[in-house]
């Protein structure tokens, strides 16, 4: 990682529950971000070469460096973001899991032989690594999301910036070092810590650096149309997995009492803090009222509270910024002629689980990204209806479907606009292999598995003449 010790300026991430200093970190500025992708720059080249087996056994060497320091993990998730100790020990499973996959592809960047029409001539497609890949991950699962965007890219022999959050530079800076410990040599690795004044500029800063060839961003909507235009600049392609509004249609024939489960899971893990999240149940109004009454029961069931004793399933969203907007937008709903049947407005970080009813499309609730512990009911007329609810959001991430009949389940999400779509189960579901990302406000491109290698790497065509040549001139 990049030597700090020519300047020395830091900063304070606080606890969001107790206020007490959570973690310090380097206040890198400009020129500190500069000298971290000249590293990346300049460990390309003995990176980029080394044999696929021998990327493959550092990777896994790395994964188990993360989880030998699982104990660090725990403990900077839950001071620098308020998660609760299940969401924690939940994100470094699927990180270190995250890992173990992309040291898998390491022998799965192929190519082909193309045929050519002209004689003797060999034709191949290859691909080869981008160059420098910088990586900007979020705090919502900090551990998850900062290692899903370094980890393919390093699988495809290329080196990586990765720029933290400032709400958990701690536990970003865990993974950086778990890699760096592994031995993947100077420079492959390179963290970014910055003040959140200076996020801008440094940001801006390592998406001119003519070294970097790949920018993959996760976070909201707004700040990845700032990332995409200034990398448009350069022509330099970015990978965008941003908000979400995801969907969950109850039809008249599903199976109620796991369509409750589905919904209360996708839409109060993490305090609905997940991309993911449910945000909106659109259920069919033969089975509106009952499915209401179970869920309203359920949600009434998930107190919130402090999530350093553990007692309870919600713990503190992140800030009272959070709790500012999701008040609003139970206000608004509440005065449109929506009804709270479970819980309802906070005055604290320790928000209740919340199911508001009848929400209609003239209400913020409907359209807006809550990214809090918030969802709205809105009942459709019948199966085509709840096609064209879901479908009228600006995101597109995931959505979840739940029928008794999985042919009509089918037809159904090939007709839902989004990148994923689950029949019968929850919308939150993540795994390293799955050709994970959105359409339409939710951002482009896919992180996982084989579509990771697509985003991450450098197609191009070879040829090789066997033939003596025959020119026109």
């Amino acid at each position: 990682m990049t030597d700090r010790t020519a300047t020395a300026a830091t900063f304070d991430r606080r606890n969001p529950v107790t206020g007490a200093v959570a973690s310090t970190a380097f206040a890198f500025t400009v020129r500190d971000a500069i000298a971290a992708a000249d590293a990346a720059a300049l460990a390309l080249m003995s990176w980029s070469v080394l044999g696929p087996n021998a990327r493959r056994a550092a990777l896994n060497l790395a994964a188990d460096k993360m989880a030998a320091r699982g104990d660090a993990f725990i403990d900077a998730m839950m001071s620098e973001v308020g998660a609760t100790e299940g969401w924690a020990r939940f994100n470094l499973k699927l990180a270190v899991d995250m890992v173990r996959e992309a040291a898998a592809l390491t022998t799965q960047i192929g190519g082909e032989v193309i045929p050519s029409d002209k004689p003797g001539c060999l034709a191949l497609a290859v691909r080869e690594p981008a160059g420098v890949v910088l990586g900007i991950a979020p705090w919502n699962a900090p551990i998850i999301l900062g290692t899903r965007a370094i980890a393919t890219p390093l699988a495809c022999g290329n080196t990586v910036v990765l720029k933290a959050s400032e709400r958990c530079p701690r536990t970003h800076s865990l993974i950086a070092e778990s890699f760096v410990e592994a031995g993947l040599g100077e420079g492959v690795v390179n963290l970014v810590t910055n003040a959140p004044e200076d996020a801008g500029i440094v940001v801006g800063a390592l998406i001119d650096h003519p070294a970097v060839r790949r920018i993959n961003f996760t976070g909201s909507t707004s700040v990845g149309r700032v990332i995409a235009r200034r990398a448009a600049e350069h022509l330099k392609p970015v990978l965008l997995e941003l908000g979400g509004k995801a969907p969950l249609i109850v039809l008249e024939d599903a199976d109620l009492e796991e369509a409750v489960k589905a919904a209360a899971f996708g839409a109060f893990l993490n305090q609905g803090q997940i991309c993911m999240s449910t945000e909106r149940v659109i259920v069919a109004a033969s089975v509106a009222d009952e499915f209401v009454r179970r869920f309203a029961a359920k949600a009434h069931a998930m107190p919130s509270g402090d999530p350093r004793e553990g007692k309870t399933p919600l713990g503190a969203v992140v800030d009272l910024q959070t709790v500012t907007h999701v008040n609003a937008l139970i206000d608004d709903a509440i005065a449109k002629g929506a009804k709270v049947v479970s819980g309802g407005k906070a005055e604290s970080i320790f928000m209740p689980a919340t199911v508001v009813d009848k929400v209609m499309p003239n209400m913020r609730l409907y359209g807006e990204e809550s990214f809090g512990p918030v969802v709205g009911v809105i009942r459709a007329t019948d199966e085509a209806h709840a096609i064209r609810l879901a479908n009228d959001s600006e995101y597109g991430l995931s959505a979840a479907v739940f029928t008794r009949d999985t042919a009509r389940g089918l037809r159904v999400a090939r007709q839902i606009r989004s990148g994923i779509c689950h029949i019968n189960g929850p919308t939150v579901h993540d795994e390293p292999q799955m050709p994970f990302g959105g359409v339409k406000n939710s951002g482009y491109g896919r992180f996982g598995g084989k579509a990771g290698i697509d985003a991450f790497t450098e197609m191009r065509w070879i040829t090789v003449e066997t033939q003596r040549g025959h020119f026109p001139i």
